[in-house]
């Protein structure tokens, strides 16, 4: 599976709710080991929380992201757009 086919798609939790969309790949630049997914929960257009979820906390990947627990606390991120 490639990263295009599920950078956009939902993430839901353990109780089947959507919950945000996948932003982006955690992985290590040593040794290319994917550490988990960067899920993004959109506020507003000039922000947004983000999320990261350890790969071992991913109960399946399809047509969402299906997650064995709830979201850890967000971390919030500024736009870069000006």
């Amino acid at each position: 599976m490639y990263f295009e086919e599920i950078k956009g798609i939902g993430v839901l939790n353990k109780n089947a709710n959507v919950v945000g969309k996948v932003e982006d790949i955690d992985f290590s630049l040593e040794d290319g080991v994917i550490n988990g997914l960067v899920v993004s929960l959109k506020k507003n257009i000039l922000s947004k929380d983000e999320v990261s979820v350890k790969f071992e906390d991913i109960a399946a990947i399809g047509d969402y992201v299906i997650l064995k627990n709830d979201l850890p606390r967000p971390v919030k991120v500024e736009s870069s757009d000006a």
